[in-house]
């Protein structure tokens, strides 16, 4: 099905013109001249796209933005802004609207952006979709992701939990190493059986082997009873070894027997005992490292490392971070009796820039912490405590007088942003090897309008100027 397209200007001539760029596209084009006659066109009619001047008669473009998000919010909406709205365009962009397109724009400009935000609308459908698929057989709904690094994750997740393969879930602390192993359970042949989880990292030597292969009364002090292992408990299930690498040499032996003869003895027993488990391991350590090492068995390391997956930390994922917010501030709400709590732009923007050294983990106890904090309905960057003094900030300037604090705020909002703007360019230049198209592509920006940014900031590359080719 083609996509479809609404054109809304009360200028007959940019209406037309619009319909003829479009028109060699396999886009279903339909134009109006009004707010009001658009809004009735998207209530009787679907449309995937709507560009949409913003100065008109009656009812203007901000308008129609702010009813259509309302009523249809999955519908892309792209701006039409003469040179001298470019202020109120940007104010569109923070109401829902997916880009804006100066006066005049010529042809591949228009089609540019009506093709981002066409592929953007397949990119979250297809995410929506395979979130729906994962959420009823994953229990995936702790898993919150659209960045290409998280499809990847996920797609893997969707190729090998149906398969009895060993899987070894790699990645920093805090990146969420035991819900993909939940999630690669819960759709597996055995997610009727039990899903037992072994912090490798909080049990000594001898507590954890006997909290794996259980014990015989009076195989040590304190033993006054026997104990089943978690490899009898997770008979039939699946059994998740988190911070493997830090095994005990004697144990990965033990260990490595288990995977590889499917039996295993109790400490203190003679008896040998059979098991049926499925292996998932994590560990945030370079295990080819420590096997180079001597600090952990290469057979074993082969025998784990079946079907690996790399969790992408949060620094690297930039682009997840409100929705991750937004979810904890969802979960907590209930539990803190706080409800309908927003983030001021400020504390969002301190979210997004900080570095998260202990990626997911810390965002979540970031948020409760700073919902806990807040007396009202927002949750600003004075709440961020554990963070805000880690962010990069210049000397403060103490005003004396209610003019100067009020100059000093508007001051320090604009410097913030423009931190923040130099900061984004910069970084996405550094990720695309100093390619201005590229930048531009993967920031969702057009190449006209990021190249202005590195105008303003005097970013150069190799000393060509920014608004040269």
């Amino acid at each position: 099905m083609n996509a479809r397209i609404l054109v809304v200007d009360d200028e007959e001539i940019v209406v037309k013109s619009c319909l003829r760029i479009l028109a060699a596209g396999a886009y279903e084009v339909e134009s109006a001249q009004s707010g009001l006659e658009a809004l009735r066109k998207i209530e009787d009619s679907q449309f995937d796209v709507l560009i949409l001047d913003i100065m008109m008669p009656q009812m203007d473009g901000l308008e129609v933005l702010q009813r259509v998000k309302e009523t249809h919010p999955d519908i892309d909406v792209i701006m039409v802004t003469g040179l001298s709205q470019i202020e109120t365009a940007v104010r569109s962009m923070k109401l829902g609207a997916f880009d804006y397109l100066p006066k005049p724009f010529d042809p591949d400009e228009l089609k540019l952006v009506v093709e981002r935000a066409l592929e953007r609308r397949q990119l979250l459908q297809e995410n929506l979709n395979l979130r729906s698929e994962l959420s009823s057989k994953y229990r995936f709904e702790n898993i919150v992701g659209t960045s290409q690094a998280m499809q990847k994750v996920f797609g893997l997740v969707a190729k090998c939990a149906p398969t009895n393969s060993t899987v070894l879930i790699t990645g920093e602390s805090g990146t969420g190493k035991e819900l993909i192993a939940s999630a690669i359970h819960f759709n597996s042949l055995r997610k009727d059986k039990p899903f037992i989880a072994v912090d490798c990292n909080s049990l000594s030597e001898t507590l954890l082997e006997s909290e794996l292969f259980g014990h015989a009364k009076g195989s040590f002090t304190g033993a006054v009873a026997n104990k089943r292992g978690m490899f009898e408990i997770a008979d039939g299930g699946t059994l998740f070894l988190d911070e493997v690498s830090n095994i005990s040499l004697s144990t990965q032996a033990k260990l490595l027997r288990v995977i590889q003869e499917r039996e295993f003895r109790a400490v203190g027993d003679t008896r040998t005992q059979v098991t049926n488990i499925r292996l998932i391991a994590a560990t945030n350590k370079d295990l080819k490292v420590m096997v180079t090492e001597g600090r952990f068995r290469e057979d074993l390391f082969y025998r784990i490392n079946i079907f690996p997956i790399q969790l992408p930390p949060l620094r690297e994922r930039h682009e997840d971070i409100p929705a991750l917010a937004f979810h904890f501030l969802k979960s907590f709400s209930k539990e803190l009796e706080k409800e309908s709590i927003e983030f001021s732009e400020g504390a969002m923007s301190a979210l997004v820039n900080y570095g998260w050294p202990g990626n997911v983990r810390e965002l979540e106890n970031t948020v409760h912490r700073a919902m806990i904090l807040t007396n009202d309905k927002v949750i600003r960057q004075a709440h961020l405590t554990n963070i805000i003094d880690m962010l990069p900030r210049s000397d403060l300037e103490v005003p004396r007088t209610s003019d100067e604090l009020k100059r000093i705020k508007k001051a320090t909002r604009e410097k913030s942003v423009e931190n923040i703007e130099k900061l984004f360019v910069l970084e996405a230049l550094k990720r695309n090897a100093w390619n201005v198209t590229n930048s531009a592509e993967e920031t969702g920006m057009l190449r006209a309008n990021f190249q202005a940014l590195m105008k303003k900031y005097d970013i150069r590359i190799r000393g060509i100027e920014p608004g040269e080719s």
